[in-house]
């Protein structure tokens, strides 16, 4: 299964196996600068179902960027300079649970950041912020997906 990350606005980073967007209309690679280093790759872009859409892989086409070296800081950076205003994150991972069988879609609304090895925030270097991480995940849009 491929891991993806979507972002509305019709904006979408990706990953594992994902390179092209059956439907897309007026393709074409682009590359984006950031102050924060490369991006793990040039965006996609063009027109779904009539909508603006740019697309990321995350890992870099090929995987071959692993998730402790992803320069989320240009990712984001180059999303935005992009005009994306809101993240979908779909990821293929395991449960532990009987109920959550492989295959399953789930919405979720915490997550643990496991990933090592990296910063993990943008402040630092004389700007501190505080950022409640409370409610990370938009129910709003976690609604959006599951109803379209």
């Amino acid at each position: 299964m491929a891991e993806v990350t979507a972002v509305t606005k019709s904006r979408n980073i990706g990953g594992s196996g994902v390179y092209d967007i059956g439907g897309l209309a007026n393709k074409r690679w682009v590359k984006v600068d950031s102050p924060f280093g490369a991006p793990s790759d040039e965006l996609l872009t063009g027109e779904l179902d009539g909508q603006p859409l740019a697309f990321l892989p995350r890992h870099g086409r090929g995987h071959p960027i692993p998730p402790s070296e992803i320069n989320f800081h240009a990712n984001i950076d180059a999303l935005k300079r992009a005009g994306v205003t809101q993240v979908i994150s779909v990821s293929a991972v395991g449960s532990l649970r009987e109920h959550l069988p492989p295959g399953m879609f789930v919405i979720v609304d915490q997550f643990i950041d496991r990933t090592f090895a990296r910063e993990k925030t943008f402040f630092g270097d004389g700007l501190v912020a505080h950022v409640s991480m409370a409610r990370r995940v938009c129910a709003r849009l976690g609604k959006q997906v599951v109803t379209g």
